[in-house]
């Protein structure tokens, strides 16, 4: 089960999803809050909605337990998921992830005290923040420029708000997260290089090192924040290892 980052649509993760689907089941779905969403979502549970996503996604897909990957702000979800439900977590992966203990920097800041008014600048500022990676993992202008048409329009469809981006943020920080002794399932922390991730900081996500105490960490070569587009089949690669090793039941 690969749950979503920030942005919350399942089709911003698009190519790592066809990448596994080639050798595994993959279950996705965009955040309950999303338009697009067939869960309901109550604005009163906050945080806890996307938690009780996770567990009704298994039941329709009529599975007691899965290997359950979260990706950048879907890290908060798998994990907190991991530690409330762990019957049902055969392993849990956790790529780009952010920690319950990370904090804004004041950019980030701004954008969120106002996501309307900032995200035209937020926007304007994604290559600058992008080109390290880019160009690690497309050392050819040509490369560079394919990717960047075909993703843009494989995602121009799954548009993603900055009031629900904001908000987003706001609920898992109002959130009391779990214990994260409680989860004994295999784990694995994937990031990029550092330097190359301009979203969420190596640093951060190897936080969870600390916690977990089964966790082993994977560095994706040639890639920051989004390994997953960028290097799909690599990525893949290295979730495949992991959950061959799981020996997740059928």
């Amino acid at each position: 089960m690969l749950i979503p980052g920030l942005q919350g649509r399942w089709e911003w993760m698009r190519p790592a999803v066809d990448a596994l689907a080639r050798r595994h089941r993959v279950i996705t779905f965009s955040l309950c809050d999303e338009r697009s969403s067939p869960f309901d979502c109550d604005p009163a549970k906050a945080f806890d909605n996307y938690v009780e996503q996770v567990d009704t996604a298994l039941d329709r897909a009529g599975l007691d337990q899965a290997v359950i990957a979260g990706v950048s702000y879907g890290g908060l979800i798998a994990a907190e998921f991991a530690a409330r439900f762990p019957r049902r977590v055969a392993g849990l992966v956790l790529a780009n992830a952010l920690h319950k203990s990370w904090e804004p920097d004041q950019q980030q800041r701004r954008f969120l005290s106002a996501p309307l008014l900032m995200s035209p600048l937020f926007v304007a500022s994604a290559p600058r923040r992008m080109r390290p990676e880019m160009t690690a993992a497309f050392p050819r202008f040509y490369a560079r420029a394919r990717f960047a048409v075909t993703y843009g329009i494989s995602v121009i469809g799954a548009l993603t708000s900055p009031v629900k981006m904001a908000r987003r943020i706001e609920w898992a920080a109002r959130h009391q997260f779990a214990d994260p002794s409680l989860i004994d399932a295999p784990a694995l922390v994937v990031t990029g290089e550092p330097g190359l991730d301009q979203v969420v900081p190596v640093e951060v996500t190897r936080r969870y090192l600390d916690d977990l105490r089964s966790a082993t960490h994977v560095v994706l070569p040639r890639t920051g924040h989004n390994g997953l587009v960028t290097r799909p089949d690599a990525f893949a690669g290295v979730l495949e290892r992991f959950v061959n090793d799981v020996r997740v039941p059928a």
